[in-house]
């Protein structure tokens, strides 16, 4: 039956599908062969979703880099956040440019480069893990993950069968395979899909439709595979296709080469940039809450694969120019609660959200479209900290933990003929097996926010059925979707209807404790089958509680305000929420089963976050965090008598209705010491003439041919990489004889790059920059400048960039693309370029390749911890004038108390009155963790993480500054606590272990002076 058959069924047609499901479940399962990848039966799939061990899952996933915050320490925080919110997995993208910074290295076993510990946490808290090792990943990284050496065009064209780059990525692509299989579910770890490549919708030709193959592409995905499965990945394979035009290596649209086992789609359906000005691509103009249409895909390009996304939309980054703190208003919790149960209605059972946790752009690892900031308006903040967009994901996320029926739905019908009023349509999903129903409703439009009450039209188990009946209404308020239940099993019992959302439920002693939550001031009706009387227990903001014997069960009725409040039905206690309340109330498991069984599970209401929970006899230990005094409950097992929080004994007392209840204090007040005076030094001696470039910071500039597509338009080349000096800023000096009247020079740095110019020592001019041009071009006059007739002339040109473009345009290069000396009759005799201390030899391999670039300041290690400033002149004020660049040192002990969380952001602003027209970079022991703009980009607030800070002992602070104008610069930097957590995290005692995180200074570097 076609979709559009399905719209004009009434219910009186689709109560008789129902009579028949039970009958057709033989005929459904044939249709619907489980299948695999013909290496094990660990891990399958079918149309309707994953199995693993046998077992159905919905996989509630969410992305997580951890090269966006190395401190091996903090990923524990991350996977237990994801875990405590009820997703069943996370999925990470590795960075082969973060792994090799050069063509003969692979480093996977250096400080953060060891992603090893996520293999075995996500074994230890009982997640599954979304392997994707690229070899490309976008990501608004630079290059998009390639290492930056790939992108000179020696290597060929990218991401395609030549013999050149299958060279180059074979060592990397081996290595991780070979890792990952040791940790696979297949062999007892926790990966349960490995995805070759990334939004690589190339399979065809011009149009998918048209099934013309692009063989290049297929040769390419071949090889891959081959690779994996050569190197121990049992698992499925597994791709992403970009948007829902490609239809690219699914078994079901293609017979030709290179498909994968499971085809997957990415989407992003509101605007993935926080400049809503650049979302008008496949998905046509932006417009906010507006959802889109993914049922009909999945039927038409894989039907026999389960509804599957790789990356949902968890937020949406903030470009260079972007607003300050990002564009949550677009992507809030109302997003997340919409947009999330959308595709629940589209039958999706499968989903990532990108991103969960985004991090930091630190040193150069971002591509130009990034700044400093990935927050990503992710529900897991840059600082860590978790609000109501994480509580809003996390309530969705429980529910499709427990709903285990969701896991094998048919889409019955949609449209407005479900609910008496024409704004709302509901989509009505059914188990063929199981009868279990499950009505996802929204607004007609929803684009549109309006306050609309209705009543949802059922099919029951008892017959069709009119909800509420009993003079409520359900309520959708704003930007906002629910999902009823019908037949809902929860342990042994069967919730008929409900129109509050179930949140989850646990079974103790063989008796459920079923959780309904509902918005603060509505209504909420459900039926219990089989039940014959209720009782309220404890009422905390409930009214109207009446109940009603009908249906062959008991029917309850409420009002919620603010607060819990626990019925008694039979013996089934059921605990009623508004949404604040739903939002600190935890179901911690008792398992590393990522399925989380109904009696492997302890529900928990008030902490600001609950990690974990292990029962020992009559002993409860609970883990988590608390920002303030909370009131802690506990509902678990009637032989637990005590509660432990985070080690210390909680005072509890039993309640009436069986709960423990006792409060935990609130943590310690911290508070940070000012930063006091600075060291400062001059970081551009190259600006003058006399200065030696003959050491081994330099390199000539040579080349007089390149590999590089893009051909430059005088020679010699310019391309920083072919020289081996791969990010940020690098200095070119350029020598000539004699006279001369003016320079024309074009450098191309990416978005909001800039560069400035400098003769003899004497400022000439500078580009600023912009969020918009990747290119900037000026003509020099040298009329202010004085010339030698006796010594060569220098010109210096320090330029920086904001990372390498990604896709194709991974080959777009970086530095000089024209230099023309004007008024002269010989020209530039030569030039020499300096960069990163050591090129591609990686002289701190635990920082990694991103995170220098090539200062005087940078190179000689002034911004390590260690360095010895003492005979620098001592300052108050961090500012200057003239255009140059200085660096500002300062060193600040901190000594926060043990057995808390804590997280510190740093503040960067421009005073009042003084220019904005310089750049700014931020250490923090020696780590690269801002880049400031103030004149093109809005990022002010540069979270740093406990492990790069260290909470119980010294910490250097460095800050460069370069003054594009003769005005100079002047930058205020200040800091600020994010929150303070009582926790089981103990980041103070993290960080003080992570000292080999922060190797300092040593004498080699004197010699890139």
């Amino acid at each position: 039956m076609t979709r559009a058959t399905r719209l004009i069924y009434g219910l009186g047609a689709v109560a008789s599908l129902l009579s028949t499901a039970i009958a057709t479940e033989a005929q459904t399962t044939k249709d619907w062969p489980l299948q695999d990848d013909g290496l094990n039966q660990v891990v399958q799939w079918d149309h309707y979703s994953f199995h693993i061990n046998n077992q159905r899952i919905f996989v509630f996933s969410g992305e997580f880099h951890y090269w966006r915050i190395p401190v091996p320490g903090l990923w524990r925080d991350i996977l237990e956040k994801i875990k405590a919110a009820g997703f069943t997995a996370f999925a990470f993208y590795s960075s082969w440019g973060y792994h090799a910074p050069n063509n003969h290295t692979l480093d996977f076993t250096t400080g953060a480069h060891d992603f090893t510990p996520l293999y075995e946490l996500a074994k230890e808290l009982g997640l599954y893990i979304i392997v994707r090792p690229g070899p490309y990943v976008n990501a608004e990284a630079s290059a998009g993950g390639f290492p930056l050496w790939l992108t000179t065009g020696e290597y060929g064209t990218l991401r395609n069968n030549d013999t050149r780059y299958t060279k180059a990525w074979t060592p990397y692509f081996t290595k991780l395979s070979e890792i990952t299989s040791k940790h696979q579910v297949t062999g007892g770890g926790n990966t349960l899909v490995y995805q070759i490549e990334n939004e690589y919708g190339s399979q065809w030709e011009g149009w998918a439709s048209e099934r013309q193959p692009n063989e290049d592409a297929i040769a390419y995905m071949e090889l891959l595979e081959a690779n994996a499965r050569a190197n121990g990945i049992t698992v499925p394979l597994t791709s992403n296709d970009p948007n829902m035009n490609s239809h690219s290596w699914g078994s079901d649209w293609s017979n030709e080469g290179g498909n994968v086992d499971v085809a997957g789609l990415d989407s992003y359906p509101s605007c993935w940039t926080c400049d809503l000005s650049q979302c008008t691509s496949t998905n046509g103009a932006y417009v906010p809450f507006q959802v889109l249409d993914y049922y009909d895909y999945f039927q038409e390009s894989q039907p026999n694969l389960p509804s599957f996304m790789p990356e949902f939309q968890g937020g949406s980054f903030n470009p260079w120019g972007g607003p300050e703190g990002g564009c949550p208003q677009d992507i809030n919790q109302d997003f997340a609660n919409l947009f999330y149960r959308w595709n629940i209605g589209q039958r999706v059972t499968a989903m990532s959200l990108y991103m969960l946790f985004g991090g930091t752009n630190w040193g150069a690892i971002a591509a130009p479209v990034t700044a400093s900031s990935y927050d990503y308006s992710a529900p897991i903040s840059e600082d860590r900290s978790i609000g109501d967009k994480y509580y809003e994901t996390k309530l969705l996320a429980l529910f499709t933990r427990s709903a285990k029926d969701l896991t094998m739905t048919d889409l019955i019908g949609n449209g407005t003929q479900y609910t008496d009023n024409a704004n709302v349509r509901a989509y009505e999903l059914r188990n063929p097996k199981t009868n279990a129903g499950f009505y996802a409703t929204f607004h007609s439009n929803t684009s549109i926010g309006s306050n609309e009450a209705f009543h949802v039209k059922l099919n029951t188990s008892a017959g069709a059925l009119t909800v509420p009946k009993h003079g409520g209404v359900v309520r959708l308020n704003g930007h906002q979707s629910k999902i009823l239940v019908t037949d809902f099993k929860f342990g042994k019992e069967t919730l008929l209807y409900s129109t509050a959302e179930v949140l989850t439920y646990a079974v103790f002693e063989n008796t459920p404790t079923l959780v309904l939550w509902v918005p603060a001031g509505e209504s909420g009706e459900f039926n219990i089958k089989g039940a014959k009387k209720g009782s309220v227990s404890a009422c905390h903001g409930c009214s109207s509680v009446g109940f009603y014997p009908e249906h062959g069960g008991l029917t309850a009725t409420f009002t919620q305000s603010s607060g819990m409040s626990v019925l008694e039905i039979d013996n089934i206690r059921v605990i009623l929420l508004d949404r604040k309340s739903a939002y600190k109330f935890w179901a911690p498991a008792l398992t590393n089963n990522p399925l989380v069984p109904e009696t492997e599970t302890v529900l928990v209401q008030g902490p600001y976050l609950v990690r974990g929970a292990g029962v020992s006899g009559s002993k409860l230990a609970l883990t988590g965090d608390n920002t303030d005094k909370t009131v802690l409950e506990v509902f678990a097992p009637k032989n637990v008598k005590s509660v432990t929080w985070n080690g210390k004994t909680v005072h509890v007392e039993r309640t009436a209705y069986g709960s423990l209840k006792g409060s935990v204090e609130a943590p310690k007040t911290i508070k940070l010491p000012s930063f006091g005076s600075w060291k400062s030094n001059d970081s551009l001696p190259e600006r003058l003439a006399s200065y030696d470039d003959s050491g081994a910071a330099w390199v000539d500039v040579d080349h007089q041919t390149t590999s590089n597509p893009l051909k430059p338009k005088t020679l010699p080349v310019m391309y920083a990489d072919e020289y081996g000096f791969h990010n940020g800023v690098r200095l070119w000096r350029g020598y000539f004889n004699g006279s001369a009247t003016g320079a024309y020079i074009n450098v191309q740095g990416g978005s909001a790059f800039g560069w400035s110019a400098w003769l003899n020592g004497k400022f000439i001019d500078s580009f600023l920059g912009d969020a918009s041009h990747d290119q900037g071009n000026l003509t020099l006059s040298f009329s202010n400048a004085t010339l030698s007739t006796t010594e060569p002339n220098v010109l210096l040109i320090v330029h920086d960039d904001t990372g390498h473009d990604e896709t194709t345009g991974a080959l777009n290069p970086r530095g000089i693309l024209e230099a023309q000396l004007q008024g002269s009759a010989s020209g530039f005799t030569h030039w020499r370029l300096a960069g990163t201390a050591g090129g591609e030899s990686n002289l701190d391999p635990v920082r990694g390749v991103y995170n220098e670039d090539g200062l005087y300041g940078e190179r000689v290690g002034w911004h390590l911890p260690g360095f010895d400033d003492s005979k620098w002149p001592t300052t108050t004020s961090l500012g200057f004038k003239g255009a140059t660049v200085r660096f500002f040192r300062t060193t600040v002990p901190l000594n926060f108390p043990s057995g808390t969380d804590v997280s510190v952001s740093f503040v960067l602003s421009t005073p009042a009155g003084s220019t904005k027209a310089y750049r700014a970079q931020i250490f923090i022991n020696g780590y690269q963790y801002g880049r400031y703009n103030p004149h093109i980009g809005n990022q002010v607030i540069y979270p740093v993480p406990a492990g790069i800070l260290n909470y119980n002992g010294e910490n250097t602070v460095v800050v460069a500054l370069w003054a594009q104008t003769e005005a100079g610069a002047d930058i205020k930097v200040d800091w600020r606590v994010n929150y303070v957590a009582d926790s089981s995290l103990d980041a103070v005692t993290l960080s003080e272990k992570a000292e080999d995180l922060r190797p300092k200074w040593t004498e080699e570097r004197n010699k890139f002076a």
